[in-house]
């Protein structure tokens, strides 16, 4: 098991977000993280990646109990994509460069820069490698974030709607390179997610939350119409196309 998170609670001064989350994942799987706006699904990852403190619970990593580690030793172990990034005037190489600041002591080393360009490599960055990240659009932004949390070499990647200022074909490419990644490199990933027929896509595992509590957690099997019905408010039909779980409003 490489991820472990027990009786997660956290509230804000007004109001509670999360209740007794729980759940674990082993090497080399995908878990989506799916719920309406509001439900808790970002406040989840920032308390897994200690942004925000829980007032309960706990998170494991490799056995190890993350409130223990200091900040190298966390970043060594999750690799981080949030919903929105602030950005400095430097390129796209120096920006994933930046991943590997847990890594550097005294100066760059060759195995830095091949991580660097793999990952730029990976995410299909390579001609705006000198390019500056702010005369990048959106979606290549998107993507050189991504890519700088790559460059950690983490053993939990976590993705806060990576796709969501993507188009469709790069909305497909970003999945496909975060399964390849947790395939090929035996890591975990934790994605929330809208767009419920992308995550049937790449994920082994998925989470409903609903009010701040697990609604529904395990496999395809759980993303029935009546589970997501009750957690959407919408109607929908949950069919297979080409071989495809799909869901459809109806």
């Amino acid at each position: 098991m490489i991820l472990s998170v027990q009786g997660l609670d956290f509230k804000y001064p007004s109001h509670k977000v999360l209740k007794d989350v729980s759940f674990s994942l082993e090497k080399g799987e995908c878990l989506a993280i799916l719920g309406t706006n509001g439900t808790g699904k970002s406040t989840l990852l920032k308390c897994i990646n200690r942004i925000l403190k829980p007032q309960k619970g706990s998170v494991l990593i490799d056995e190890l109990d993350i409130s223990k580690l200091n900040q190298i030793e966390l970043a060594k172990r999750i690799g981080y994509v949030s919903q929105s990034n602030s950005t400095i005037r430097t390129t796209v190489f120096d920006a994933v460069l930046i991943g590997r600041k847990p890594y550097i002591k005294w100066d760059v080393t060759k195995k830095d820069l091949d991580i660097v360009n793999n990952a730029i490599k990976m995410l299909g960055l390579e001609k705006y490698a000198l390019r500056y990240i702010d005369e990048l659009s959106g979606g290549e932004l998107q993507k050189v974030i991504i890519a700088r949390a790559l460059a950690q070499e983490p053993k939990v990647l976590m993705l806060d709607e990576p796709t969501s200022s993507l188009d469709l074909k790069n909305q497909l490419e970003v999945i496909n390179i975060i399964k390849n990644v947790v395939n090929n490199n035996k890591i975990s990933a934790l994605v929330t997610i809208h767009d419920l027929n992308l995550a049937l896509r790449f994920a082994d595992k998925f989470i409903l939350l609903k009010d701040g509590k697990i609604f529904a957690a395990g496999g395809q099997e759980v993303m029935t119409s009546k589970n997501i019905e009750r957690v959407y408010s919408v109607p929908v039909k949950v069919e297979k196309i080409c071989s495809k779980m799909i869901v459809v409003p109806v």
